[in-house]
């Protein structure tokens, strides 16, 4: 009773009246708690995957060697003219990778090309999943003879190779970064879209969304208040794998010559390489360390977005 009797006094105002209780978090700020919350679920399941762990190590080295590249190595190491070595030396202690044809330290050139090489496998990525994405719900959510006339050309994509294709656009297209991310992102987005169609038709068939529909709920507010929230993922996991798979794809344009011949990438050197007789005098210096590059970035994105398709979706497996 006398606990009662104090909690009717605090809530008393001066004139005698109980007072409202205080107000509580608005929409915002509870949208805010419950992403902190979701983002700390994520990382803690994250934590039990090993070999994602490892791989988010690896990219983030490789991350902070790119982003210091300017201070760590210095812009004038990919200068023709202010060589600092002699052609093709070997590896030694001022040159800890060797030097290329004009007597450049590859060391420099390959913490260089890192910038290139996951700026373009991240745009990549991003362009071919959102593609993937937008056709995917839209062929979903619509259905009829849109969803049937989007579905034949995702097959038609899926049956070309997609080097082939992105050949054929890298040699149309003048020779850029750009277009090279516009030739793997406009080829590699087929598997996103079968994959978000099918996530969005099961979506689409829960009780749900007929009770918005129901409430005047139109076609926007469905895809992007229902199904989008739903399939987001589904496309973050293949946003994580498919860096790989753009940077192999970047590496392979380059080493073709379509790359932008203006900018150092691991691609590049490996044509270089190529061009400056590497292969057949024996230089394994000038090869190993881009190739090595290549694989190891691609390995790293490979767990990882293995890992978060995992958390995501647990039914896939353990942890690793």
């Amino acid at each position: 009773m006398t606990a009662h009797t104090e909690n009717t006094e605090n809530t008393e105002g001066p004139d005698g009246r109980t007072a409202p209780p205080p107000p509580g978090p608005g929409p915002r700020a509870l949208a805010r708690r419950r992403r902190r919350a979701s983002a700390a679920r994520f990382w803690h399941r994250y934590r039990t995957h090993r070999s994602g762990l490892l791989g988010l190590a690896v990219l983030a080295l490789c991350a902070l060697l790119a982003l210091s590249a300017p201070w760590t190595v210095g812009e004038e190491v990919r200068s023709v003219t202010r060589a600092t070595g002699g052609p093709m030396e070997g590896p030694s202690a001022r040159f800890w990778l060797g030097t290329d044809q004009f007597g450049r330290d590859l060391w420099g050139l390959l913490v260089w090309g890192a910038r290139v090489s996951l700026l373009v496998g991240l745009l990549a990525a991003v362009l071919s999943v959102a593609i993937g994405a937008l056709v995917g719900i839209t062929a979903g959510h619509f259905g009829g003879w849109y969803g049937t006339l989007a579905m034949r050309v995702t097959d038609w994509f899926l049956v070309m190779p997609t080097l082939v294709l992105a050949i054929a656009l890298a040699t149309v297209l003048s020779r850029s970064l750009g277009t090279v991310v516009l030739a793997i992102g406009v080829t590699t987005w087929p598997t996103t879209a079968r994959l978000v169609r099918a996530q969005t038709l099961a979506v689409e068939s829960r009780p749900y969304i007929e009770r918005a529909r129901a409430l005047g709920g139109g076609h926007r507010h469905v895809m992007t208040r229902h199904v989008l929230p739903n399939v987001l993922p589904l496309v973050l996991a293949q946003t994580t794998l498919g860096i790989s798979a753009a940077i192999l794809a970047e590496a392979t344009l380059a080493f073709l010559g379509l790359g932008d011949p203006t900018v150092t990438s691991w691609g590049g050197m490996l044509q270089d390489a190529r061009e400056a007789g590497a292969v057949s005098a024996g230089h394994w210096w000038y090869l190993v360390p881009p190739g090595a590059a290549i694989a190891t970035v691609a390995l790293a994105f490979t767990l990882c977005g293995r890992a978060v398709e995992s958390v995501l979706n647990p039914r896939l497996g353990a942890s690793g």
